[in-house]
């Protein structure tokens, strides 16, 4: 599905972990390779401008990060990124320029592009958010399925994924309404809007409005 690829989702330009992707043609290939990249890309990183404060983690010295923060590696927290009050990052973690974690938010084996926003009590996890996304407060990923069976994505045809968790592929400019559920294997086209409320299952297109099952709507 042309939808999901990452050339259509992704401006790879605005991610400290393009490299992560080469090669791959959907995103979620690269989940399972999300740790072993930062440890190898962090031991890259300019000492002028990030600093290593724990075992495999990084961190720009210009990103602002509450000292109540919980910080787990491999994690690198890329420049001018803010990490609020309370804020769990449980490892494997990339948050790009920019970007903002707010208070008692949770991240786990995820890639945040630059200037993604998860400010509010999110819950994000085996997901990766493209350039400028948001995820309004309460908002979360699902990251794993009730019957623990593999995650197949499905939209136009449907896509074996090989994973059990896989939580969802946000484009860039997604966004996602407060108190919002991404079930497993969802995919957010770009520039795409999720109502507020919304429980999301599947493929969503590029510019749409997504207002509920069987109801969504191109922008105008």
């Amino acid at each position: 599905m042309e939808t999901c690829k990452i050339s259509s989702l992704y401006t790879l330009s605005e991610t400290i972990a393009a490299d992560l992707f080469q090669d791959l043609t959907y995103p979620w290939e690269a989940l399972p390779k999300i740790s072993g990249f930062i440890c190898r890309l962090g031991e890259k990183l300019d000492p002028e401008k990030y600093e290593k404060k724990g075992e495999n983690i990084w961190i720009a010295k210009s990103a602002k990060v509450a000292p109540t923060a919980s910080l787990n590696g491999p994690l690198i927290i890329d420049e001018e990124a803010e990490v609020r009050h309370c804020a769990f990052i449980r490892g494997n973690a990339i948050v790009g320029k920019g970007a903002v974690v707010g208070n008692s938010t949770e991240l786990k084996n995820v890639v945040l592009f630059n200037k993604v926003q998860v400010p509010h009590y999110n819950y994000v996890g085996d997901s990766i958010l493209g350039f400028k996304a948001h995820m309004g407060a309460g908002s979360i990923t699902s990251n794993v399925k009730s019957d623990k069976t593999l995650v197949v994505v499905k939209g136009e045809e449907e896509i074996a994924t090989g994973l059990k968790k896989f939580g969802a592929m946000l484009g860039d400019e997604v966004e996602v309404g407060c108190n919002s559920v991404l079930n497993p294997g969802t995919v957010i086209g770009k520039s795409s809007n999720i109502y507020p409320l919304s429980m999301v299952r599947g493929v969503v297109p590029a510019n749409s409005i997504y207002k509920k099952k069987n109801d969504i709507v191109e922008k105008a």
